[in-house]
């Protein structure tokens, strides 16, 4: 079977600083996947390179075995920070339709094709009844939940997801994450974050990612201290150390 990501001896820098160096990943179709790692480590741009957005300055990379630029119609991507202004007036229905642009001219968006992908992708994240209320009423996890149907509008095989429980509270959290299980073996989900309670309670392999990629096959026996080291936070303790190994 085709993998959904595989990456061989991939490198990237800006400028004159490394990024990436000697990266070789291959994620499987229906994964979930945790990736983690210090700031600057080079999550996102191992994400940006997975949507073609920019090219590596060595090594390989295909995304459902084609380059990524072609398959960016494939993929769904979730971005950590919204920016809006709260004082103009966007409903919920609109914003999951943006998720379709790119895969369609911008005036075909309120063709009724995109608003059905729309409806179901809000059906799907629990969220259909709030359809027409405004986005900027709602609380800070209906948005995430929000973004998330905007992110399975175009019913992707890939989706991405950058820190989709940060900044709301234990509730919203707790609705992410079931919505998070709902997801799995219907689609290969990647995902930043940094809580251990994410990477243990949902995904199957960890990539630690700081130049290098180091895998964790198994995240059951993550905690919040190793989450905290392989986040650059604090040194592991002996009784640790064999933790990243599974």
């Amino acid at each position: 079977m085709t993998p959904a990501v595989e990456i061989q001896n991939l490198s990237f820098r800006y400028e004159t600083e490394p990024v990436l160096v000697d990266v070789n990943l291959t994620i499987e179709k229906g994964r979930m996947v945790c990736f983690a790692g210090p700031n600057g480590g080079g999550k996102s741009t191992l994400f940006r390179l997975i949507l073609g957005l920019i090219k590596p300055e060595k090594g390989l990379i295909r995304v459902l075995g084609r380059a990524p630029e072609q398959t960016r119609r494939n993929i769904g991507y979730v971005p950590q920070n919204f920016t809006f202004d709260t004082k103009f007036p966007v409903r919920v229905i609109d914003v999951v339709r943006m998720g379709c642009l790119g895969h369609s001219p911008w005036w075909n968006l309120q063709r009724q094709p995109h608003h059905a992908h729309a409806r179901r992708a809000l059906e799907e994240v629990g969220l259909a009844h709030l359809a027409n209320q405004w986005f900027n009423t709602l609380s800070g996890g209906q948005r995430q939940r929000v973004l998330i149907a905007r992110g399975l509008a175009t019913e992707p095989e890939i989706l991405l997801l950058d820190e989709p429980t940060a900044n709301v509270d234990a509730g919203a959290e707790e609705e992410i994450l079931r919505l998070l299980e709902s997801l799995r073996g219907k689609l290969t989900v990647l995902l930043v974050t940094h809580s251990a309670l994410v990477a243990s309670r949902f995904l199957e392999m960890i990539v630690c990612v700081n130049r290098l990629v180091h895998i964790h096959p198994k995240a059951s026996n993550v905690d919040d201290q190793l989450m905290r080291h392989i986040c650059g936070y604090e040194p592991l303790p002996a009784s640790q150390e064999g933790a990243l190994h599974g």
